[in-house]
């Protein structure tokens, strides 16, 4: 839903297309990896995925969180063949890929309003609040500037309920009844992942053929 969001998607895109049409890129993200020391709050290959899996299954349902689980066992499985013990090029692609299917758009915003931790988060700061005001910028039925870029609007808090709504719709995201989906923004999105997970398979040739020095 702004700019940030889009540059980090782009990026992480990026990555792949590097990774998947410079085998040397590959080689020397596990020979940067060997050998050095592991940072004092590192994770594992197994919690980046594992605490990824659990947010998409939140995200969109189970389904597509063992999707994700798939394509990046095929990239770990691969790396363990080339280099035993090496799991850079995997950590980076089970961080990545998460970036470009856990996209905030409009039905992540209304779970995220909707899930409790909103309404937790609001009972720490304040005490007693009386009503609640929503800025936002609807791509639809929105006002629009000059330049076409929605502007953002004021919304009551009977928002809430139509947060409660849009993220019991969470189920048509991507889908021919997605209204959201036919967006500009939306489509890049989903060329995206479409193009990322196409270079994966480049990804793991690469792997294939990679060597590295003991």
């Amino acid at each position: 839903l702004n700019g940030q969001a889009v540059e980090m998607n782009v990026s992480a895109f990026r990555w792949g297309r590097r990774a998947a049409h410079d085998p040397a890129f590959v080689r020397s993200l596990m020979e940067a990896g060997r050998g050095a020391a592991p940072a004092p709050l590192a994770q594992t290959l197994d919690e980046i995925v594992d605490r990824r899996a659990a947010f998409l299954t939140a995200y969109q349902n189970a389904a597509y969180a063992e999707r994700y689980r798939d394509d990046v066992e095929a990239v770990r499985a691969a790396e363990a063949r080339a280099v035993p013990g090496s799991t850079v090029v995997s950590e980076a692609v089970a961080r990545n890929l998460f970036k470009l299917m856990a996209i905030k758009d409009e039905y992540e915003v209304a779970r995220l309003y909707t899930d409790g931790s909103f309404k937790a988060q609001l009972e720490r700061q304040f005490s007693d609040y009386q009503t609640l005001e929503f800025h936002l910028a609807p791509p639809i039925m929105g006002r629009r500037g000059p330049d076409g870029v929605p502007r953002k609007s004021s919304f009551g808090p009977w928002m809430m309920t139509g947060f409660r709504v849009l993220a019991g719709l969470k189920g048509l995201r991507g889908t021919g009844l997605d209204i959201f989906g036919y967006s500009a923004e939306r489509r890049m999105e989903r060329a995206l992942l479409a193009t990322y997970r196409g270079d994966l398979d480049l990804i793991r040739s690469s792997l294939a053929t990679a060597t590295v020095d003991a």
